[in-house]
Formats: C-alpha cells, sequence, structure tokens
C-alpha cells in the first residue's frame, strides 16, 4: 500500500508541475493589454488547488485493478495537459489580442485534463470524508460529483474572465501594430477597389493539405522583399521529403536552393514567380478576380483596424498565386479545384494578411483518395519599413 501511495503522489507532484508549467506562461506571458490579463494567469493556475490536494490525499485504492485505473487515470490527464500547454505556449508566443477562449485546440484538452484531475482528486478526497470500509459507490459518485463541480467552477470562472478581458480589447486599437495602422480615423479600402502594394514586407507562409482528413504534408516558409528583391527559405515536409527550399533575388543576380543541395546561381527570371505577396496580388488578388468580393466587415488583427474580405478562387489561380503548392500535390491538376480565400485591408491601402483553402479530386496525389484539401495563411508584416535583402552565403 504504501508503494501505491508513493506512485500515486509521485503522480499528483508531476500534475501539478505540468498544470502550473501552463498557469505560469499565462500568468507570465500573456499581455494582450487588457485590463484583467493578470486575473486571466491566475484563473488559468487555479487547477493548482485540485492537484496539490492530490499530492496531500493521493487516491489510494485498494484492489489492484481499482489501482491501475486511477493511475492510468492521472496519466491520462498529463497527457491530455501536455497539448493543452503547447497550445497555450504557442498562442501567446504568437502575440496579439486573440482571447485564450474561445480556441478550441487550447479549450478541448485543457477542458478534459481538468475533469480527469479533478476525479483523479476526488478519489482522494472522497476517501477523506468518507472513511468508511464497503462503500467504494458512495465515494465514487462523492468522487464524480467533486470533478463535475471543480471542473464547472474553475472553468467557468477561466472563461468568465478570459472572455471579459477580450470584451474589454475587442474595440481597442493598438498603440502600433506590425500590420498596419492603428488609427480609426483611417477607413480601409473596399474590398473591390484598387490596392497599394507595399514597397517592402516581412513575409511569412504557410501551406498544409491532407486527402480524407489524412495529412500528405507542411510548408513553412519566411522571408522578405524589398521591391522586385526578395529572399526567401521554406522547410517542406512530406512523407517522402524533408529538407529546406530557397530563393534569393538581388538585383541582377538571382540564387536558388533546394533539399539536399546549397544555394546555387540562377537566373533572375528564375525567381519572377517566387516574388509571394506579390503573385498573390496578381493573382488571387487581382482587381478583376475581386470585383465580386464579399465584404465582412471591420476587424482588429493585433491592433490594427483591417476590412476582412472573402473571394472565390478556382485551383488554378491559387497555383499560380502560391506556386510552392506543388511540393504538396506534386504535378496533381488543380484546374477543377475549387476554394476561397479571406484577406485583410488595412487601413495603408495594402493587404496584410490571407487565409484561406481551396479542394478538389484526390486522385493526383493519392490514388486511392478522394477529396483533396489545400489551407493556406500568409501575414505581410511590418510592410513599407527599411529592408535589406542580402545575398545568401554559398
Amino acid at each position: 500500500m504504501r508503494v501505491r501511495q508513493f506512485e500515486l503522489r509521485l503522480l499528483a507532484v508531476a500534475l501539478t508541475v505540468l498544470w502550473a508549467a501552463g498557469g505560469g506562461i499565462v500568468l507570465i506571458a500573456y499581455r494582450p493589454g487588457g485590463p484583467v490579463d493578470m486575473l486571466v494567469g491566475i484563473a488559468a493556475s487555479l487547477p493548482l488547488v485540485v492537484s496539490v490536494a492530490a499530492i496531500v490525499w493521493p487516491p489510494l485504492v485498494r484492489s489492484d485493478r481499482g489501482s491501475a485505473g486511477v493511475f492510468w487515470l492521472g496519466l491520462l490527464a498529463g497527457l491530455l495537459l501536455v497539448p493543452s500547454i503547447a497550445g497555450v505556449a504557442g498562442q501567446v508566443l504568437q502575440g496579439g489580442t486573440e482571447p485564450l477562449l474561445p480556441s478550441l485546440e487550447i479549450v478541448y484538452p485543457w477542458a478534459l485534463a481538468l475533469v480527469a484531475t479533478s476525479l483523479f482528486a476526488g478519489l482522494g478526497i472522497s476517501r477523506q470524508l468518507i472513511p468508511e470500509v464497503g462503500v467504494g459507490r458512495r465515494r465514487l459518485a462523492a468522487s464524480i460529483a467533486f470533478s463535475v463541480v471543480a471542473t464547472s467552477v474553475i472553468g467557468g470562472v477561466f472563461a468568465g474572465v478570459s472572455q471579459a478581458d477580450d470584451a474589454a480589447l475587442r474595440d481597442k486599437p493598438a498603440a502600433e501594430s506590425r500590420f498596419g495602422p492603428t488609427t480609426v480615423l483611417v477607413a480601409p479600402a473596399e474590398c473591390d477597389r484598387a490596392l497599394a502594394t507595399a514597397r517592402t514586407a516581412q513575409l511569412d507562409l504557410d501551406l498544409w493539405g491532407d486527402v480524407d482528413t489524412r495529412a500528405i504534408g507542411t510548408v513553412n516558409l519566411t522571408g522578405s522583399r524589398s521591391g522586385a528583391d526578395v529572399s526567401w527559405t521554406a522547410q517542406v515536409v512530406r512523407s517522402d521529403l524533408f529538407g529546406q527550399y530557397g530563393a534569393a533575388r538581388v538585383g541582377s543576380s538571382a540564387w536558388t536552393q533546394s533539399p539536399g543541395s546549397g544555394w546555387a546561381v540562377a537566373a533572375p527570371t528564375a525567381i519572377d514567380g517566387e516574388t509571394l505577396d506579390l503573385d498573390v496580388m496578381a493573382g488571387a488578388l487581382s482587381l478583376d478576380n475581386r470585383a465580386t468580393a464579399e465584404d465582412r466587415g471591420l476587424e482588429y488583427v493585433e491592433g490594427a483596424r483591417a476590412r476582412h474580405c472573402r473571394v472565390a478562387v478556382d485551383g488554378q489561380t491559387f497555383a499560380d498565386s502560391f506556386p510552392q503548392v506543388t511540393w504538396l500535390v506534386g504535378t496533381a491538376n488543380l484546374a477543377t479545384w475549387r476554394g476561397q480565400l479571406d484577406f485583410w485591408v488595412f487601413g495603408d491601402g495594402e493587404v496584410g494578411m490571407i487565409s484561406g483553402s481551396v479542394n478538389g479530386d484526390a486522385q493526383g496525389i493519392l490514388p486511392h483518395g478522394l477529396l483533396a484539401t489545400v489551407k493556406v495563411r500568409m501575414t505581410a508584416t511590418d510592410r513599407d519599413e527599411p529592408v535589406t535583402i542580402s545575398p545568401p552565403q554559398t
């Protein structure tokens, strides 16, 4: 019994460390600028009370089967906490004014982990409150009741404080933003009007796809552009490929990079279709293609006022705008594919964010597949700020 008690207490300590890590990240680093940012962090740390209770009163069960079940319950709580902590860390590091709730990737594992932790602790607490022998069902019912109450109270407090903080931020422009002007005096351009093209920009592009919900790969690209000069590198991950591509052009000189090889000199025209945001503006977001764009209203993106627009695209237009998609779909014909792109026009009349997807026949990608989908997200930040494009080190 002492060995079991030590093991369960050790597991409770591990859960406490994980809850402390998740709550600590929010408490220390989550600062979108709301009036109750600190309270959001405190609310995120409330599960520590429950996990500490499991250390003080470990959920000891006499039977071998019951003891194994309790151990797996605590282990499950820990496994659910890991993606929750990763989601919180990613969102906090990304910054911006996006609230922690309602963010499904954070809420789902966090809520399940809280239920499991509360039940784990409740089994130990109920043993202290109901010490009589032969009342296992009463203890289990009390443990479940404790889990429901603790999850409801902690979840309700966390959700309420997070939503209150978000409500205070929703219509509050920031002093400055990497996405564009924050003043409310300048209205972003209409979706179907002529848009300005940024002279310079820091660019990030993510592409990912799936066939019948099974992932086929990802592309993570980062770079910068100044006029026609551009430099970027992209990490490509597929089942048959893991490597880095790259392209750079400075004046009349150009270079390219492929997986397994270094930078090599290329013709400047080889980079004409690799200029990222310029390709999108000339393709999917050309004036003709935006003639029927849908205006979805004004929003704030990291404090910058923007007009949210949506436009329909076909697969070929998508491929012309994002030629990097070939790293995911190969030689598949996207002509029959259909989809849409959301784009955000900021106060300077420039597009700073694009998000969308296209889907269609998967036969050209996987012969046994039915429906293939490719999604994209591109950001162009710090636009029109000074940028120096340097030749790559060959």
